[in-house]
């Protein structure tokens, strides 16, 4: 498909779409975009009243999702983990063959046999770093990721599991823009080279360092997800026209610098970077307080997000839509299952183009739940081929 751009002066003719890299096709007027079902590879589910209410969002469109385990209490044993599992499945919808791939929090405390129980169980396929008071229901993290859990961290490697790192430091006298860089040069970048064998996913990336840093590790152990919040939304979206809660999450949004590195590497088509929504629902009341929550809701729209932006990148060197959907494929469905060593889903799902209008807002038995860009209208509309 060819469009053309025209500006001031000016027309350029762009080939959007080859037909040979993505079955992209026309019916009247309308568009759909048929790729292999994503993943969702980290995403907060909650428990309770709220777990049923949030896991169709995410069951509708996801063929699996890593579980993060920051509970009240958090998920530290494959028991517990397996017995999580049990309760997601429950609320699944009819015939729905979605798959939750648990984690484990990574406490001080954990042992090596912990890590090899988790193997065993074939249901937990990673562990999660919080440095302790990073984010919510962090205070049970780790307080010194070289002195308490180094044994652990090797038991790993045998074990191949991945270690998920939530990258801030949690010193109050770095500044809160800064915890992600600070936590690379200070944290992570000496974990890497002390143990170059551990596969490392850095979750929910932020920075440019961040980029860089993945990008400076080509090895194949190290990996980043990204969030449709952190690639379209810079820290001014925090305040547009007042405070916004429901733009507020940890790691918090930064400069439009770091928002533009961080579209540019997940448009190019780099395989170190795949799709991780860092869904966090809570209730409105948690969010529109005088000390709200941390976390964005995205689940309901987070495919049509990711879409939006692989269409609308921008070729900045001459400052034309470039577009980069015959990208989208990789990084939703296929570099995730690639780097965790998993088989790519079967199963298809269509993006039509079909304009809907987000929910102000979804009820449940305890409360309600505010969506990303409540009351907005998106182009493309997920559908399960």
């Amino acid at each position: 498909m060819i469009r053309t751009l025209c500006f001031p002066g000016k027309a350029s003719t762009l080939p959007l779409w080859e037909k040979e890299k993505i079955p992209l096709r026309r019916k009247g007027a309308s568009m759909e975009l048929t790729i292999t079902r994503p993943d969702d590879w980290h995403v907060h589910l909650r428990d309770g009243n709220l777990l049923e209410a949030v896991v169709p969002h995410s069951a509708r469109v996801f063929g699996r999702a890593i579980v993060m385990p920051n509970l009240k209490p958090p998920v530290t044993t494959t028991a517990s983990a397996v017995a999580y599992r049990e309760s997601i499945l429950k609320v699944l919808p009819p015939d729905c063959d979605f798959n939750p791939l648990m984690t484990l929090y990574l406490t001080d405390n954990t042992t090596p046999e912990e890590i090899i129980l988790a193997r065993k169980s074939g249901v937990i396929f990673a562990v999660k770093l919080y440095p302790a008071g990073a984010t919510t229901n962090s205070q049970d993290g780790v307080t010194d990721i070289f002195g308490k859990c180094l044994p652990v961290l090797q038991e790993m490697i045998e074990q191949n599991m991945p270690l998920l790192v939530h990258g801030e430091v949690t010193d109050p006298t770095v500044d809160v823009f800064d915890r992600e860089k600070v936590f690379i040069d200070s944290v992570l970048s000496p974990l890497v080279e002390k143990l170059p064998k551990l596969k490392v996913v850095m979750e929910h990336i932020t920075t440019a360092d961040a980029v860089r840093f993945v990008q400076s590790h080509i090895g194949g152990n190290v990996a980043a997800t990204v969030t449709p919040q952190h690639i379209l939304l810079n820290r001014n979206s925090l305040f547009q026209g007042g405070l916004r809660p429901h733009h507020y999450c940890l790691p918090v949004l930064k400069r439009e610098n770091h928002r533009a590195a961080i579209a540019s590497v997940v448009t190019s088509g780099s395989k170190q970077f795949f799709l991780g929504t860092d869904s966090a629902p809570h209730e409105r009341g948690t969010k529109e307080s005088s000390c709200g929550c941390a976390g964005i809701f995205n689940a309901p729209v987070a495919l049509s997000l990711y879409a939006k932006v692989f269409e609308e990148v921008t070729d900045i060197k001459v400052q034309l839509l470039a577009g980069a959907l015959d990208k989208l494929e990789a990084f939703t469905s296929f570099n995730g299952p690639d780097f965790y060593g998993l088989p790519r889903n079967s199963s298809k799902i269509t993006l039509k183009r079909s304009p809907w209008k987000v929910p102000e807002l979804y009820s449940y038995s305890s409360g309600q739940i505010i969506p990303m860009c409540a009351g907005q209208t998106l182009d493309f509309l997920p559908v399960p081929s």
